[in-house]
């Protein structure tokens, strides 16, 4: 793909071609600024933040202004990639009124051009509204860590054969309804390889296999940002927490040594 702005078009017509492209999660200016610069297709402002940025356990603290706070930050970074937005636990399941509301205020506030829904079957209404209006979405089946409770925790998905038929009917369902592109996350990669040969929408994997059209990843977890071991699907490409925590070192001993400044 070249440097032009990437729109949902060129993401379809990259499934339709045999073209893979590069996801990546963003949390604020300077991580915007960084992936897009390094070529990423899409970016998504995951609510992932909650682990990532703000300490928490999970993503379900994660609010609205939270979301629309950082997504606006990495807004002002991102100029040629797609930017997504999550959205956060409870923010619109209550009811279809409620889902175009909020993600109406992630769109104009945040400055997103898609949102992401997660599940299918109880989302659908609120999925169908949303298109309705001209928000685009992008859906998430699999391991949805809003409904980790439900689902006792970070455990792959698929693995029955019920519950890999009902993925791959969810996955033709969110098609139908307008979704523009599916993450699967910890499906089984053989479950993934069949939901994307099926579908003209592209599937972004995490954790997935390597059949899916694209890949997502945690910038974290891709930088070595954390100081707790990744998930064991992670590629890390750098360790950037050791490296900081070195370089920063060397900078308080220089200070207390008087070697700085010169």
């Amino acid at each position: 793909m070249n440097g032009k702005k990437v729109r949902i078009n060129v993401l379809i017509g990259a499934k339709a071609e045999g073209r893979r492209f590069a996801c990546l999660t963003a949390y604020d200016y300077p991580t915007g600024l960084i992936v897009d610069q390094a070529g990423v297709e899409l970016i998504l402002v995951g609510d992932s933040l909650g682990n990532t940025v703000l300490g928490y356990e999970d993503t379900i603290p994660v609010t609205m202004e939270q979301m629309i706070h950082h997504a606006a930050a990495v807004r002002r970074g991102v100029k040629r990639a797609l930017l997504v937005a999550d959205m956060p636990f409870m923010s619109y399941k209550v009811s279809v009124e409620q889902a175009l509301e909020n993600c109406g205020r992630l769109v104009q506030e945040g400055g997103a051009e898609a949102v992401k829904l997660e599940g299918c079957r109880e989302v659908a209404p609120m999925i169908e509204a949303v298109v309705a209006v001209g928000i685009p979405v992008l859906g998430h089946l699999g391991l949805t860590p809003q409904s980790v409770h439900a689902l006792s925790g970070y455990r792959i998905q698929g693995r029955e054969k019920e519950a890999a038929q009902q993925l791959k009917a969810d996955a033709r369902r969110l098609q139908e309804i307008g979704c523009f592109g599916v993450v699967l996350e910890l499906v089984t990669p053989a479950v993934a390889a069949e939901i994307t040969a099926d579908l003209q929408i592209p599937t972004i994997g995490i954790g997935s296999g390597p059949s899916c059209d694209a890949q997502i990843l945690v910038l974290a977890d891709l930088l070595g940002l954390g100081n707790k071991k990744p998930p064991s699907f992670v590629k890390q490409y750098a360790n950037l927490y050791e490296q900081s925590v070195k370089a920063i070192e060397s900078y308080a001993g220089e200070v207390r040594d008087s070697k700085f400044p010169q």
